[in-house]
């Protein structure tokens, strides 16, 4: 089965990315510097793509997106060869967006698919890890290869198909997902996922649509988005963590554009000191 790998993404442009990071919102970071932070977490999430030689690996970007400067940007990557493909999404709400993303995969605009799967990933997660890419692909694939994902895959076609359904996702907080995957003949589409009049949480309507369909649905370990203080505060300390890490195993990913513009901006992870001396519970 051919994989694709989509980083779904903004252009970074001051005051249009991650805004919930600046002082107008609350935050910390200057438009300027939420904007450089978002660019040295995107060019890492793609170098860690390519790192994980998971499949065919495309950048979606928005519609009034800078395409000269996302090229500007791409130039350094690790290896700009493994970029097969740069396209905009077609506008919208977040849902379309996506199911655009994953259209132009598993669709085609001329009617040929260009993978027989499709995993996306945002640009804002500097942890992610090369092994939670190759493990999402290989789950989805055991679970299209199994009675259920043939199942699902007849029972949405009225015919057998060669490719099963399947879906895996990687949780992030506040009830969302920053990784989702899906093959070719998966009955499922984004429409109600991030924005219903129920307000459901996107996992929890991701968890619906599947039970529904009856589509085998796999999970890979939890990846953090950065979007508000306290998800810059909490990754500063994984990315310690991921350092150290990496010292006992060559397998582990450093973001290194990511930490070194935390270093220049002299950011630190603290906690707040107890207020008792021996107040925790027992």
């Amino acid at each position: 089965m051919q994989n694709a790998i989509v980083v779904f993404t903004k252009v970074p442009r001051a005051g249009d990315i991650k805004t919930r990071l600046t002082t107008e919102r609350g935050g910390i970071l200057t438009p300027e510097e939420a904007k450089q932070f978002y660019e040295a977490c995107l060019l890492d999430v793609i170098d860690c793509c390519i790192a994980s030689n998971s499949g065919d690996l495309y950048i979606c970007y928005n519609l009034n997106g800078d395409r000269d400067y996302l090229e500007k940007m791409l130039a350094s990557v690790s290896d700009r060869r493994a970029i097969k493909g740069v396209y905009a999404d077609r506008g919208g709400t977040f849902d379309r967006c996506m199911q655009y993303a994953a259209d132009y995969i598993l669709k085609g605009e001329n009617g040929g698919r260009l993978a027989d799967s499709v995993i996306i990933v945002g640009g804002d997660l500097p942890t992610l890890q090369p092994a939670t890419l190759r493990e999402a692909v290989s789950r989805m694939e055991r679970l299209a290869a199994s009675d259920s994902g043939k199942k699902a895959a007849k029972n949405a076609q009225g015919s057998g198909a060669a490719i099963g359904a399947a879906i895996v996702e990687g949780a992030c907080q506040e009830g969302g997902f920053s990784l989702v995957g899906y093959t070719c003949n998966t009955p499922f589409e984004f429409e109600g996922v991030f924005y219903n009049k129920d307000g459901v949480t996107a996992l929890d309507m991701l968890v619906y649509k599947a039970t529904e369909q009856g589509i085998p649905f796999g999970m890979v370990e939890m990846i953090p988005d950065v979007d508000i203080p306290l998800d810059l505060a909490s990754m500063l300390s994984s990315l310690n963590a991921l350092q150290l890490a990496a010292r006992f195993d060559g397998g582990v990913f450093i973001p290194k554009r990511t930490i070194q513009m935390i270093r220049e901006m002299g950011l630190e992870a603290s906690a707040a000191p107890s207020l008792m001396e021996g107040s925790r519970e027992r």
